[in-house]
C-alpha cells in the first residue's frame, strides 16, 4: 500500500502549497488564470511530447488499451447522454463532466502506484496513450467547435490546439524514430516539468476560500461522476479484462486498478481554458481523489 499512500501524499502537499499561495495573494488576482494558461499552452504540450516520443507505439494495439478504451468511453458516453439529453446541460459542461467521469490521474497517481503495487510502470502506458491521443482530442474538438468564429475556423480549431499538436508530434517522433538533438530536447523537458505541479498549484489556488458543498445545479452531475468514476469504470474494466481478454493475476489487477484512479487535475485545467464546468471539474477531482483511497485499497486486497 506504500505506493498508494505516497502518490496521494505528494498530490496533497502540492495542493496545500497552492492553497497557501491563493490565500496570501502572492500571485495576485489573476495568478490562477495565468498559471492555468501556462500549464495548458506551454507545459502540458511539452509534457505530452516528451512522454509520447519515448512511448512504445505498439502498446496502442494491446489488449490493455482495448480495456482502457472500452471502460473509459462507456462511462464518458453514458455521462454525456444523461447530462446533455436528460438533464439538458450545455454541451461544454457535458464534455467536462464526461472527462471528469473517465479521465484518470495516470501521471500523478498511476505511475507511483504501478511502480510500488504492480512492480512495473509500463502498466500505465496504455492508459496515458489512450487519454492523450483519443480522449482529450475528441473532447477538445467538441469544445473548440463551440467557440465563436467562422465555419472554417471551427473546423480547423483542433489542428491549432497545442495539446493535440504536441500529441501528434510525439507519436510521429516515436513511430518514425526521429532523433531529437539534446539541445532541443533539454529545454522541452525542463518546461514539461512545470505541467504536473503547475496544474496542482492552480487547483490548490481554486480552494483558497476553502471547499463548500457543491453548488445547487451540479450535485446530480457530481454524484453521477463519482459513481461512474470509482465504481462503474473499474467494474467495466474488470469484466472486459477477466471475461473478454481472459486476463489473470497482475494484468487483471492492473486493468482494474488503473480504471479506479481518480479524476485527473488536467480536467480542471481544461475547464479553466474553455471556461466550462470549472466548479464541476474542481469538485470532481477533489471528491474522487479522496474517495478513491478505500476503493483502490479494496481492489488491491481482493485481486493482488
Amino acid at each position: 500500500m506504500l505506493g498508494v499512500l505516497e502518490g496521494f501524499s505528494v498530490i496533497a502537499l502540492i495542493i496545500v502549497v497552492g492553497v497557501v499561495l491563493g490565500r496570501t495573494g502572492v500571485l495576485g488576482a489573476s495568478g490562477q488564470k495565468v498559471l492555468s494558461r501556462i500549464v495548458f499552452y506551454v507545459a502540458t504540450p511539452a509534457l505530452l511530447f516528451v512522454t509520447l516520443m519515448a512511448a512504445d507505439v505498439r502498446s496502442v494495439f494491446s489488449g490493455a488499451l482495448a480495456i482502457t478504451a472500452g471502460s473509459s468511453l462507456f462511462v464518458a458516453v453514458l455521462f454525456f447522454c444523461v447530462a446533455r439529453f436528460a438533464w439538458k446541460r450545455p454541451a461544454g459542461t457535458a464534455i467536462i463532466g464526461s472527462w471528469a467521469a473517465s479521465y484518470v490521474n495516470a501521471g500523478n497517481l498511476g505511475v507511483p502506484i504501478a511502480v510500488y503495487v504492480l512492480k512495473d510502470a509500463a502498466y500505465v502506458a496504455p492508459v496515458m496513450l489512450f487519454q492523450l491521443i483519443v480522449l482529450a482530442p475528441i473532447g477538445m474538438a467538441v469544445l473548440d467547435a463551440g467557440q465563436q468564429g467562422s465555419r472554417w475556423r471551427q473546423v480547423l480549431a483542433p489542428l491549432r490546439n497545442p495539446v493535440t499538436l504536441a500529441s501528434l508530434a510525439g507519436v510521429a517522433v516515436a513511430y518514425f524514430q526521429i532523433p531529437i538533438p539534446e539541445i532541443v530536447f533539454s529545454p522541452i523537458d525542463l518546461i514539461a516539468g512545470i505541467a504536473v505541479p503547475g496544474a496542482l498549484l492552480a487547483f490548490g489556488i481554486s480552494l483558497r476560500e476553502g471547499w463548500k458543498a457543491p453548488a445547487k445545479g451540479t450535485r446530480r452531475d457530481l454524484s453521477l461522476i463519482v459513481v461512474l468514476k470509482l465504481l462503474v469504470q473499474p467494474l467495466v474494466a474488470y469484466l472486459l479484462a477477466a471475461f473478454v481478454f481472459r486476463l489473470e493475476g497482475t494484468p487483471l489487477l492492473a486493468a482494474t486498478l488503473t480504471a479506479a484512479l481518480p479524476t485527473a487535475q488536467n480536467v480542471f485545467i481544461m475547464a479553466m481554458r474553455y471556461s466550462k464546468g470549472i466548479n464541476l471539474a474542481r469538485d470532481s477531482a477533489l471528491l474522487t481523489t479522496f474517495l478513491s483511497v478505500p476503493v483502490i485499497i479494496m481492489i488491491v486486497a481482493l485481486l493482488a
